[in-house]
């Protein structure tokens, strides 16, 4: 049988395939993965020149069908009117200081978390290396105070990433990386052993020369920062080296690796960055320094760095599968790979880029990723074995050839379009770099005429595209996990759905090629998990009926998946995305072995999975999930309306408040205006129907915005993203109100005594300042109550509807909270403890009880 002549629709799709195409990629009218090709091939040839760009759209929309496709979001957004972002990686800078920029340039922290959060809004997921923010209980200059530390800080961008993730059904991703050498590193490598800590992240390691020596050696591991120590860490003993760095501390280097194992054992994280290795393979080293990588860890970039990225669906080129003349096309195959290419620079063109910084990056340099999924399964239908000799050599060269055939595409795009702009030819070729490694025809090539694109090759995960466009072929280059397996997905309202699903080569082999009269005893054995099956009053065998290069990741040794990573590495000149599972009992020696061999590999990275107790998943082997029960007699269900969703701004009018928000910090007053529209929601309660008014918009009026304040319109905005997908805006202004800096309380409202007094009321930052007025605000509108909680539904409809009963008369917005202090306020100076009535730093000892000076609150005493 010859691959080519199945059309796309030669199997009648499963279930989770179409889910999941309807759910992640069509849009509008669209039902079929060839109506979205037609649509994304139109909008990325808007690239070329006006009187190319008919013959282009077909040209990208012949590949698609071939089976070179673009990754999620150019498959999602690509060609529509949607303004995000068609680049999947993202590197966000993130500086040592609070806002504005550091003394290297780098934003403030603020500063990167308003354009970390409008990244993510548009669709991009986003890594991070935190190693520049001092460590905790450093001194800070500025307002004579101690440091809290990058980890303090990630919990601020988790609480912002589970925002954005609330706006829609595409959850936001981000990658948390330190450095091993930084003074908190223990802090990071342990965080998420505590329940619930940072599930917006992955995070990983960054290892730096020198450290594996170090633990070969058993030698001790300096913990450094430029940020100078405080007072009890110069007492505990922390100097400053020759080179300027404050030595915090010497820790044995073993103690440090065997608690990243022991937490990578047990829980999976953190992951390991080898960043030197990184930037040595880097064909860009002599013009930038890679810190991070994106959330799968696929692409190292450096500050601000993107790339877009398009797997290739190998089974596609398979030729007579599960035959003796099974084949690889690679004349068809290098050719897709070509068009890849161009398809995937002009994505680069016609993408809409969150910020102006990942624009001029990504101009400058060009960085795309032509990757491919479905190896797996490609080694089955041509008869190999994912863990054999053969099966590798195979690997790498269909990886070779992607890489020859990208790299001489890019540099033909270069004689008609110009090359990147950093181009560099003999530091581009260097000893050392992925290009100096190149076939010398190639390097010739691109020594003459220059080349389009820095990087080219990236190999991700696929999952999603590999389920809607692939018939659930293998994601990238994985092996299959299963040959049938309960996939758990989650759905819109944050609940799970389970489907069985079959593998794409098992679906070739039972469906084509197999036997007729075994077929159905064949599919419903290896769907029930059943070892035999009956026919004709004959037994068979699963495995005597299946072909012998049918093997999956579970069949497999951690050593022998780690094996194909060291083969493929060497010709993907970014990093591979792949995950080295192992079982439940592995040893946990020779667990760590795998980490050791991975950096004497030369391996850019490596991440395990260990199934536990602690840890849930996603995929999972055993019975395929029942049918759904028959449905029950119909009710009429309550239909909350605090929960509906709205894809975007209501048009028209909103009726809505604005509201000015006084507040106090170190460097004195600040004032800001505030805007909270709302709008008319119905719903059902109790079988009856309910209407409440419902705020659905927040932002801060245009004509205010300082470089200060940045941060407070991105918070709005995540904050209408949550109003409108039906999130919990109570929750989401508690979380604010947690938010902790550095630079000492923020004076915001008051607290009311029972005798009627008031005293200031005291934030942990502006931020939490913020979020408290919000409070306020939607208290007096009588959302929420007065400690910050959602008011019923019931009684929200009852006040309703007494307003519009009084002539729609609403309550004052006028809220002495957000406006000054008692006059007669005492003075302050913040040396206290902290008030759990107010929030002031004012908790002194007075006649042995401790008392408030701002608001008079007594606490214990004796």
């Amino acid at each position: 049988m010859n691959m080519n002549d199945l059309p796309l629709n030669a199997f009648e799709p499963q279930q989770v395939t179409v889910d999941t195409l309807l759910e992640k990629y069509a849009k509008g009218d669209e039902q079929t993965a060839v109506e979205i090709f037609a649509r994304v091939s139109k909008g990325i040839a808007q690239a070329e020149k006006p009187e190319l760009r008919e013959h282009f759209e077909k040209v990208f929309f012949d590949n698609m069908q071939a089976g070179a496709i673009g990754a999620g979001r150019i498959m999602s957004a690509g060609g529509s009117e949607i303004r995000a972002t068609l680049a999947n990686c993202f590197v966000q800078p993130v500086g040592d200081a609070v806002m504005g920029q550091d003394d290297d340039g780098y934003p403030g922290i603020y500063v990167a978390l308003l354009q970390a959060a409008e990244t993510m809004r548009r669709g991009g997921g986003v890594g991070y290396d935190f190693s520049r923010i001092r460590p905790k209980g450093a001194f800070v200059k500025g307002t004579h105070s101690s440091a809290s530390g990058p980890c303090s800080y990630m919990d601020v961008f988790d609480k912002s990433c589970k925002t954005v993730e609330s706006a829609g059904s595409r959850r936001g991703a981000q990658m948390g990386v330190l450095r091993i050498d930084h003074p908190d590193v223990m802090e990071f490598i342990t965080a998420k052993r505590e329940e619930g800590r940072w599930n917006n992240f992955n995070v990983s390691v960054g290892i730096v020369e020198g450290f594996m020596e170090a633990v070969v050696a058993g030698g001790d591991w300096e913990l450094v920062h430029k940020a100078e120590p405080g007072k009890e860490q110069k007492d505990a003993g922390a100097y400053r080296r020759a080179d300027g760095l404050w030595v915090y501390s010497k820790v044995p280097a073993k103690q440090i690796f065997d608690t990243i194992m022991r937490s990578t054992y047990d829980f999976a994280e953190p992951g390991i960055l080898f960043i030197d290795n990184m930037n040595k393979d880097n064909n860009l080293r002599y013009c930038e320094r890679i810190e991070a990588t994106n959330p799968c860890a696929e692409e190292p970039l450096p500050p601000y760095g993107c790339c877009d990225l398009g797997p290739v669906i190998l089974p596609r080129f398979v030729r007579d599968p599960f035959t003796p003349a099974a084949r690889f096309d690679f004349e068809a195959y290098r050719a897709a790979v070509a068009v890849q290419v161009r398809f995937l620079d002009n994505v680069l063109d016609v993408t809409h880029w969150p910020l102006e910084q990942q624009e001029q990056e990504s101009r400058n340099k060009r960085r795309i990723g032509v990757g491919y999924t479905g190896l797996g399964d490609t080694l089955i239908m041509l008869g190999l074995r994912y863990n054999s000799d053969e099966g590798r050599a195979k690997a790498v060269e269909i990886t070779r050839e992607m890489r020859d055939a990208a790299y001489l595409a890019s540099v033909d795009l270069a004689k008609e379009k110009g090359r990147f702009p950093l181009f560099n030819a003999e530091k581009y070729l260097e000893e050392g770099t992925f290009a100096s490694r190149l076939p010398e025809h190639i390097k010739a090539a691109i020594r003459e005429h220059g080349i389009r694109n820095s990087h080219l090759l990236a190999i991700a995960p696929t999952g999603t595209v590999s389920l809607a466009f692939a018939d659930n072929a293998s994601g990238g280059i994985e092996p299959a996990f299963s040959l049938a397996y309960n996939r758990k997905k989650r759905t819109k309202d944050g609940g799970h759905t389970f489907y069985a699903v079959k593998d794409h080569a098992f679906r070739v082999f039972s469906e084509t090629v197999c036997e007729p009269a075994l077929r159905d005893g064949l599919i419903d054995a290896v769907c029930n998990y059943k070892d035999s099956f009956v026919v004709g009053g004959q037994t068979y065998q699963v495995k005597d009926v299946l072909p012998a290069s049918f093997v999956t990741a579970l069949d497999m040794t951690a050593a022998e998946h780690l094996q194909m990573m060291k083969d493929v590495q060497p010709y993907i000149d970014t990093s591979i995305s792949k995950t080295v599972n192992v079982p439940a009992d592995y040893p946990y020696d020779d667990f760590k072995g795998l980490y050791l061999a991975a950096w004497q590999a030369g391996l850019k990275g490596l991440s395990t999975y260990r199934p536990n107790a602690t840890l849930g998943s996603v995929l999972s082997v055993g019975a395929p999930a029942p049918a759904p029960a028959a449905a029950a007699p119909a009710v009429t269900p309550d239909d909350d309306p605090l929960r509906k969703q709205f894809e975007s701004r209501p048009e028209g009018e909103l009726e809505g408040v604005t509201s000015k928000v006084d507040y106090w910090t170190h460097e004195g007053k600040q004032s800001v205006y505030l805007t909270v529209n709302y709008q008319r929601v119905e719903g059902v309660l109790g079988g009856e129907t309910v209407v409440i008014e419902r705020p659905v918009e927040f932002f801060m009026p245009a004509g205010q915005l300082g470089e200060g304040q940045q941060w407070i319109s991105s918070n709005m905005r995540l904050l209408s993203m949550v109003a409108r997908s039906g999130g919990s805006i109570a929750k989401a202004l508690a979380n604010m109100r947690k938010i902790i800096w550095d630079k000492g309380p923020v004076r915001c409202g008051y607290v009311e005594k029972d005798d009627g007094a008031k005293a200031p009321r005291f934030h942990d930052s502006e931020v939490a300042a913020i979020g408290y007025a919000l409070q306020r605000i939607l208290h007096n509108r009588g959302f929420l109550d007065v400690s910050g909680n959602q008011v019923p539904v019931r009684k929200l409809a009852e006040r309703l509807a007494r307003r519009d009963a009084e002539f729609g008369v609403a309550t004052s917005e006028t809220d002495e909270a957000t406006t000054a202090a008692a006059k007669n306020a005492p003075v302050l100076n913040g040396a206290g403890k902290k008030c759990p009535e107010c929030g002031a730093h004012e908790v002194h000892r007075v006649d042995g009880c401790s008392k408030c000076f701002n608001c008079g609150a007594i606490g214990s005493c004796g």
